[in-house]
C-alpha cells in the first residue's frame, strides 16, 4: 500500500511550526491591520503582499505601508505582471508606488507574451476554460510561485475578500496554498467598507473605477459591470471565476 505524505508548510521566523486550527482562531477577530502585523511579527521577511494594482489594491498597500513606517521593517510588495495590463494599471501602478513608497518586485513569466502567442496562440480567445488555465498558468501562477522562492517568503497576504466568488466564500483568514501560508486581511470586508477605507484616507482611485470597473484584471478578460453582470462574474469571459493563484494546488487542479 503506498501512502502519500502529508504536506509540510513552513515554520515561523524562529523555526516554530505554525498551529493552523490555533492561527485561525486568533486571527478571526482581529482587524485588517492587527493581522498585517501579526504576519510581520510571525514571519519576519518570509512576509510579504502580492498585489495586481487593480480596483481595491491601494487599501493593503496602504496599510502594508504604514506598517512598514510604524514597525521600521519594509514589507516586500510583489506584483504579478501578465505584459497585458490596460494602460490605467501601469499608470496606477507608478502612482501608488510612488505615493505609498513601496519596494515592488515584479513578477513576470519567463516566456514573453510574443513567443507565447506564437507558440500556444491568443489562449484568451478560444473560449475555453482549458485554455485559459494554461494563460494562467504560464503568465501568472508560475511567476508568482517563482518570485515567492526568489524572495524566500513564507507567507503571503492578498486582498482577497469572501463575497467575490464562490471559492472565496469558503475561505478563512489562514490557509496553506501551494507549500506557504496564504493570509487574508479583508476576508470578511464589502465593497462598502473598502470604498470608505480608500475615501477616509484620501487614497487614489483606479482610474477604471469611474468607466464602471469593479474589478481589473487583463485588458482582455475584464470587462465594466453592465447591470447584468458584476464582479468577478465580468472576468475571463464568464469561463472562470480564479485565475488559479488562490487555489491549493498546481494550476490547472480543480479549476
Amino acid at each position: 500500500m503506498v501512502t502519500t505524505p502529508a504536506p509540510t508548510y513552513p515554520c515561523d521566523r524562529a523555526g516554530a511550526p505554525i498551529d493552523l486550527a490555533a492561527g485561525r482562531r486568533l486571527l478571526e477577530p482581529l482587524t485588517p491591520q492587527e493581522r498585517l502585523a501579526w504576519a510581520q511579527q510571525t514571519f519576519g521577511e518570509g512576509f510579504a503582499l502580492t498585489t495586481s494594482f487593480g480596483i481595491q489594491a491601494a487599501v493593503l498597500l496602504h496599510m502594508v505601508s504604514a506598517l512598514a513606517r510604524a514597525s521600521g521593517q519594509p514589507v516586500q510588495v510583489i506584483w504579478v505582471d501578465t505584459g497585458y495590463l490596460p494602460p490605467e494599471t501601469y499608470r496606477y501602478a507608478q502612482q501608488l508606488s510612488q505615493l505609498l513608497e513601496l519596494n515592488v518586485h515584479v513578477a513576470q513569466a519567463s516566456m514573453g507574451p510574443a513567443r507565447m502567442e506564437a507558440l500556444h496562440g491568443r489562449l484568451w480567445e478560444t473560449g475555453t476554460a482549458e485554455a485559459l488555465g494554461l494563460y494562467h498558468r504560464i503568465r501568472k501562477v508560475e511567476p508568482l510561485d517563482q518570485a515567492l522562492t526568489d524572495l524566500g517568503v513564507t507567507c503571503w497576504a492578498s486582498g482577497v475578500r469572501g463575497t467575490q466568488t464562490d471559492l472565496r466564500s469558503g475561505m478563512q483568514p489562514l490557509d496553506p496554498i501551494r507549500q506557504r501560508w496564504s493570509l487574508r486581511p479583508l476576508l470578511s470586508w464589502t465593497r462598502r467598507d473598502v470604498y470608505y477605507y480608500m475615501q477616509d484616507n484620501a487614497l487614489p482611485q483606479h482610474p477604471l473605477f469611474d468607466q464602471g470597473y469593479s474589478t481589473v484584471g487583463d485588458w482582455h478578460s475584464s470587462a465594466p459591470d453592465d447591470g447584468g453582470t458584476s464582479g468577478r462574474a465580468t472576468r475571463f469571459g464568464g469561463l472562470k471565476q480564479e485565475c488559479g493563484i488562490h487555489l491549493p494546488g498546481v494550476m490547472g487542479e480543480g479549476i
